[in-house]
């Protein structure tokens, strides 16, 4: 038995175990394995671990403080299998950066010297680089907050995540292919699709050509990520972000599908109009429909969305002072592309919350660098 101090953050509306990088590796044990075991991945309700048994419960973050320059602290994220013993290391997650800052303000890998603090992060999967600015009153680090974000009612501490120039932090480029049209082989055919690379590589298709509006609920929606899912490997595969013998991901690229504003309503039953937004949009989580939207989805969406070409360009049109208003699940979900000096491509912000839950031992079942 590995005994292993973490922190759970949730972190927008994501619920992140923090670890720090050097009580990892003191364990002796693979990163791979610690988290398989911690998180009981292998059974699908992840009861005998720390994991929540969603995509956006079983989660972790392994954080240090950086000695590169312009970095206080670089972190990787690690998106744990349920009911699969696999971890995936190929993405980012802006809701679980957000938890990686209010970790820093807390644990002492920042100075806080005014009453804001701004971490700068670097993600270590994807090189994305990104900052987390917190309110710091009488220079001390925030318990309570009163921000929410859409998927949740709860308060936290609120966080406006920056994402610096993040067009092409896997491939190199916005668009990987060179072309802001692609078209793919789906399941019932030739389908056209926007292939970018901002925040995180995203696949993006129209609604329509699922015979969908784009504003269906989560269970109407589950309907066709199975064609998603397989569209999302030949997606993966026209990126270069895998070869043919490679072993499929589930977490890259995003996936998911978009559509012109249309009156609907949340999860939670809260009535949303044609004009509250600009673009409705459905990801996909892994496996299943995401909840909201993730960040670095939210990010790709705004680059796409100001590209002209793109589906999200043809549907949303041109955005005002870079705003962009996404009807998700949840609710509406704004991000803003600020534009960046020297050639960098705009940096995108969005508000968040963020708090903390827990901070406890771990007791890890793990024998001889397998989980028992």
């Amino acid at each position: 038995m590995l005994r292993l101090q973490g922190e759970m953050i949730r972190g927008g509306t994501s619920k992140c175990w923090i670890f720090d990088h050097h009580d990892v590796v003191a364990t002796g044990v693979d990163a791979d394995t610690l988290l398989l075991a911690a998180y009981n991945a292998a059974d699908p309700r992840q009861i005998d671990g720390v994991g929540g048994a969603s995509s956006t419960t079983s989660k972790a973050a392994i954080v240090r403080r950086s000695a590169e320059p312009g970095i206080d602290v670089e972190y990787a994220f690690a998106q744990v299998g349920i009911g699969d013993e696999h971890v995936e290391w190929a993405s980012n997650c802006g809701n679980c950066a957000t938890a990686v800052a209010l970790y820093a303000v807390h644990n002492g890998l920042v100075p806080i010297t005014s009453d804001s603090t701004t971490v700068r992060m670097l993600n270590v999967n994807t090189g994305a680089r990104l900052t987390g600015t917190i309110p710091t009153p009488g220079r001390t680090a925030p318990e309570e907050g009163t921000a929410v974000v859409p998927g949740t009612a709860a308060l936290g501490v609120p966080v406006l995540l920056g994402f610096l120039d993040p067009a092409g932090s896997t491939t190199g480029r916005a668009l990987p292919t060179g072309r802001s049209l692609d078209t793919l082989s789906g399941p019932a055919g030739p389908i056209e699709a926007s292939l970018v690379d901002a925040g995180a590589p995203a696949a993006l298709f129209e609604a329509k050509a699922f015979g969908l509006q784009g504003t269906e609920s989560l269970a109407e929606f589950a309907a066709v990520v199975p064609a998603l899912t397989v569209l999302r490997r030949q997606a993966a595969l026209a990126m270069g972000l895998a070869k043919e013998n490679d072993p499929v991901s589930h977490a890259v690229p995003k996936v998911g599908v978009l559509a012109r504003p249309a009156a609907y309503r949340t999860t939670d039953g809260t009535p949303v109009g044609p004009d509250e937004y600009d673009l409705a949009v459905r990801m996909v989580s892994m496996h299943a429909p995401h909840p909201a939207i993730g960040l670095t989805s939210a990010v790709a969406l705004a680059t796409a969305a100001a590209t002209p070409g793109t589906l999200a360009h043809r549907v949303a049109g041109q955005t005002a002072d870079g705003t962009l208003r996404l009807g998700t699940p949840a609710g509406v979900v704004t991000a803003q592309a600020v534009p960046a000096a020297d050639s960098a491509s705009p940096t995108v912000l969005l508000h968040r919350a963020a708090r903390r839950i827990a901070r406890a031992e771990l007791l890890v079942p793990v024998l001889e660098g397998r989980p028992a």
